[in-house]
């Protein structure tokens, strides 16, 4: 840690490391050019020619340096001072808290240092002492998803979709379904066998050259972190890709279980309500032939069958204890070994007959779509519509999205740059039928009324969600940089200032932070709604009668602070994990301090406005939905030329398009000053 802190304080090593540990932004898909994207358009009679050797066309990736090489030596999630924590929460209180209500919390919250805290506190530091193979946090966060019992649709997984294939016909739903199996394959053999590339921040060149592969191999795990940090490489936590295929969160009474099956090699496909399996590797091991498993989906896709009476994804999409109870009933009527194949399976794949035709219907297709065609159980799902438009939605609880943001990035690069089939190929001329198993699945009337209440329950949680999207092309994230402020910290001003614009008020915000900096890390809280936003918002209120420079000075001073908070939630340095973990330590010891009955301290954590973004090539759209009734989901994005959100809301929240309207005027506005004070500044040095 100390070595870490130390290369944070120069400002090249701190500006570099920002954007690895920010959520879900962990690793940068290459930019495939047009050039490269046309590479594997060939007669489908070359695909074997387009792999080096036989060996290449097994893998994704051959690194010489195991992929879990770094883990050992992963220095470990620190636990915050007290009084630090403290004092930061104190200061996110600051905007949201009138000076009576503020002098009241930080009465409870100095009391709670002094006393319960410290206590709690040193708990906590002898539990992370006698559990030093992981991080403080680790286990208190598996069993917060785990144990909730809502369900997992709308409420936890999100979405990601891709960006479309540009050559024509590579979109169409058969072949690119073959496609993405065979490069997922390749992706999972490169993975078990420990090919796949370590996840490294690479600050420099030398570290990315084949010098620096031959020697840190040859570095024991137990110091190999420390190896890496001296040529300015930075390995990152991958212990979440464990659980990223071949594994299934399954139901229990009061807590659930995410349940890992190595060994197994087959897929599940869903489609029209109905599961198939069928094996993506032959006896030896090998990955099958790309017309054999495009045969497999094509005779998946060919079956009329009428849509089953029951279908038994919407029980995935029920509450969990309800989920847990059917579940065994479904096991008592002999469905057990047709279960584990679900469960067990590489990862599950939507084949879907409806089409996104816009960004309202493909983020409902990706977010939610029919339950009776999901399975929202598994790590991921790999949606693609009639269109051949995809997308992965994802179960939270076993991971946080870096190693599915890997799959994301890798799998679309290989498919993209040497597809395993083009649109001339043909499907291999086999008897599908012996290689593809359909589920079948005895069902009591038990089990068929839970169904049919499971489908009720479901349409009546994703009917009311409602959406707004905002497109916005007149800047982006080249003038953003021009202008020397983050563009992170531009996206979230201009949605403290369209809220504040909205209601008049501030809310409590959520933005996720990756720890994977260390060892079990998972996340960390940025909290984006700060008293520089708030001040900001009050000046641009009376923009037209305003000093344009202390506007300026006043985006910049947000900037400076979201870039500090941003730092120290990468670095373990925020106040919500520290917090979560003596609460729940208090809870456990039968206590409920002051502090966490501080009706201030509820009202920061109802997260109106919860926030995530995502920004790499290969996507299109991804969205979330809000966490709570009153509260908005805004996953956003930025590109070189143009800014998005994509924000969802319930009807107990204000209109979702009144919100998109006002964080549209504030980035206007900020835009404007922006321009204004840089050509006031050009013109003086002139």
């Amino acid at each position: 840690l100390r070595i870490v802190m130390a290369a944070l304080q120069h400002s090249s090593v701190r500006a570099g490391l920002l954007p690895v540990y920010r959520r879900l932004s962990g690793f940068k898909g290459r930019q495939v050019g047009r050039e490269q994207q046309l590479l594997g358009a060939a007669q489908c009679t070359s695909v074997q020619g387009r792999y080096r050797s036989s060996r290449s066309r097994e893998y994704l990736q051959e690194s010489i340096v195991p992929s879990y090489h770094f883990q050992p030596s992963m220095p470990r999630l620190p636990v915050p001072k007290l009084s630090d924590t403290c004092g930061r929460y104190l200061a996110s209180q600051q905007p949201m808290l009138d000076s009576t209500q503020l002098a009241e919390t930080t009465r409870i919250t100095r009391e709670f240092e002094a006393k319960e805290g410290a206590e709690l506190h040193n708990e906590l530091l002898a539990m992370n002492e006698q559990n030093k193979h992981t991080s403080y946090i680790s286990g208190p966060w598996f069993d917060m998803y785990l144990k909730s019992r809502l369900p997992v649709v709308l409420n936890y997984n999100p979405f990601m979709s891709f960006v479309d294939d540009p050559k024509a016909g590579y979109t169409e739903q058969l072949v690119r379904a073959t496609n993405f199996v065979v490069s997922s394959a390749r992706f999972m053999k490169s993975l078990r066998e420990e090919l796949l590339k370590p996840e490294i921040f690479h600050l420099g060149d030398r570290s990315k050259s084949k010098w620096f592969e031959n020697i840190i191999r040859y570095v024991p795990s137990s110091v190999s972190w420390y190896g890496a940090y001296m040529v300015n490489a930075y390995p990152l936590d991958m212990s979440q890709y464990k659980n990223l295929l071949n594994s299934t969160r399954v139901p229990g009474i009061g807590r659930d279980e995410i349940v890992k099956h190595d060994a197994a090699n087959h897929l599940l496909v869903v489609r029209n309500g109905h599961m198939y399996v069928f094996d993506v590797l032959d006896a030896d091991g090998n990955i099958k032939q790309p017309a054999e498993l495009q045969a497999c989906l094509k005779y998946i896709l060919s079956d009329e069958s009428p849509p089953p009476s029951h279908p038994l994804g919407y029980l995935t999409a029920e509450n969990r204890d309800t989920w847990a109870g059917l579940r065994q009933k479904l096991v008592d009527c002999g469905n057990e070994e047709a279960l584990k194949m679900v469960d067990s399976a590489i990862f599950c794949m939507c084949l879907d007959d409806g089409v996104g035709e816009d960004p309202d219907s493909l983020t409902r297709l990706m977010l939610h779509g029919d339950a009776a065609n999901r399975w929202f159980d598994k790590s991921f799902s790999l949606i693609i519509d009639k269109s051949g438009t995809a997308a992965i939605n994802f179960e939270h609880a076993w991971g946080d999205g870096v190693g599915v943001l890997r799959y994301f990035n890798e799998v679309f690069d290989d498919m993209s740059i040497s597809p395993a089939v083009t649109p001339s190929c043909e499907a291999a001329d086999i008897d599908s039928s012996q290689h593809v198993r359909k589920l079948e699945f005895n069902l009591d009337g038990a089990v068929k009324e839970g169904i049919e209440t499971a489908k009720e329950n479901f349409f009546n949680l994703v009917k009311p969600l409602d959406l707004g999207l905002l497109q916005y092309s007149r800047h982006g994230k080249n003038d953003i940089k021009k202008y020397k402020v983050g563009p992170d910290a531009i996206m979230q001003l201009a949605v403290q200032m369209g809220y504040h614009r909205l209601t008049g008020k501030t809310a409590g915000t959520y933005e996720s932070c990756s720890t994977a900096a260390f060892k079990h890390g998972r996340t960390e809280t940025v909290r984006p709604c700060t008293a520089e936003t708030r001040q900001c918002s009050l000046a641009f209120d009376k923009i037209d009668s305003a000093n344009v420079s202390e506007l300026r000075q006043l985006i910049q001073a947000c900037s400076d602070k979201h870039n500090s908070l941003t730092k120290n939630a990468a670095m373990g340095q925020g106040w919500d994990r520290h917090l979560f973990a003596l609460r729940t330590i208090a809870e456990k010891n039968g206590g409920s301090p002051a502090i966490f009955q501080d009706p201030a301290f509820a009202a920061i954590n109802h997260f109106i406005l919860s926030t995530s973004t995502l920004n790499t090539p290969a996507l299109h759209l991804g969205s979330f939905a809000p966490v709570v009734p009153d509260g908005f989901g805004i996953g956003y994005g930025v590109r070189d030329r143009e800014l998005g959100y994509n924000i969802t809301s319930y009807p107990a929240s204000l209109d979702v398009r009144d919100f998109v309207a006002c964080i549209e005027s504030s980035l206007d506005d900020l835009f404007k000053v922006l321009y204004e004070s840089s050509k006031a500044k050009s013109e003086t040095e002139k």
